[in-house]
């Protein structure tokens, strides 16, 4: 997976870091001598895939730039309980940043350990797990990259890279002349169809679209729009999507789909409990 560009992260740690501070850290500032010197490990207290150590790295060094912050794992590995990821050595402005730091560090762990217990559930079947939309705002590129991480796949990035047909774009018809204007103005852009029943299938398959979205279908229903799709053009990727929990993931990737795209990759997916401990 290629890590986001510091551009992308920069101005949240910046934002981040002035919420937090304000006006200064009354507690470091009074309790800790200037001239204390801190040494530190971050330490994963629960079993995860691990990801944003750059992240977390560039927020200890906001606030000490001297300080040396080493990297002891890599963003995408499964870590154990009691594992430290990094460690820390510097001035007490790394206790300033500790807070920062580990709440990018736990978010984006968090959404690389929920997807890779996703792709975990579906090995061996032809389905690849793909996130969606539902980021936190400014966040888009650090959870889809944390996605990644966790072995899943990104799906489109915003609404300027894939053109998705929903219920909410079917009013007044004109289907077909928008794939036309798709397909003359933005070659590169896959068409994505939303479909909810069969008869929608059968509509969707005529705009020769790259993705047929099948969406909230009852399995038995899943399998015969599975089997149109297939007949009908062989090389439209077909995707499941919506409530899919990870108890049902490998029932569903069992059905036959290219694809299953689950929302609570980024919406919900739990912080990855990671700690900071004093040498």
């Amino acid at each position: 997976m290629t890590a986001p560009p510091a551009r992308a992260y920069r101005r949240l740690l910046r934002t981040a870091l002035r919420e937090d501070l304000g006006s200064g850290d009354l507690t470091t500032t009074l309790f800790v001598p200037r001239a204390a010197r801190v040494r530190a490990r971050v330490v994963c207290r629960k079993p995860g895939v691990i990801c944003g150590l750059e992240v977390a790295r560039a927020a200890f060094l906001a606030l000490d730039k001297g300080a040396r912050v080493r990297l002891l794992t890599r963003d995408g590995r499964r870590v154990r309980a009691g594992q430290a990821v990094l460690a820390l050595e510097g001035g007490r402005g790394l206790l300033s940043a500790e807070r920062v730091a580990l709440n990018f560090l736990q978010r984006m762990s968090g959404v690389a350990t929920l997807t890779r217990a996703y792709a975990d559930r579906v090995r061996g079947t032809r389905a690849r797990i793909l996130d969606t939309r539902k980021t936190i705002p400014g966040w888009r590129a650090l959870d889809k990259y944390a996605v990644a991480c966790g072995g899943g796949v990104n799906h489109r990035m915003g609404l300027y890279d894939a053109a998705m047909v929903k219920d909410n774009h079917r009013l007044g018809g004109g289907l077909e002349e928008g794939a036309k204007k798709l397909r003359r103005l933005h070659p590169r852009a896959p068409l994505i169809v939303e479909c909810d029943d069969l008869a929608q299938v059968e509509r969707a398959l005529a705009l020769s679209p790259e993705v047929v979205l099948l969406d909230n279908m009852p399995p038995r229903l899943l399998r015969r729009a599975i089997a149109v799709v297939r007949a009908r053009a062989p090389s439209t990727l077909v995707e499941i999507s919506g409530g899919v929990s990870l108890s049902r993931v490998r029932a569903l990737a069992r059905l036959g789909p290219d694809r299953i795209s689950v929302g609570r990759l980024t919406h919900s997916a739990p912080a990855l409990d990671i700690g900071l401990d004093l040498l």
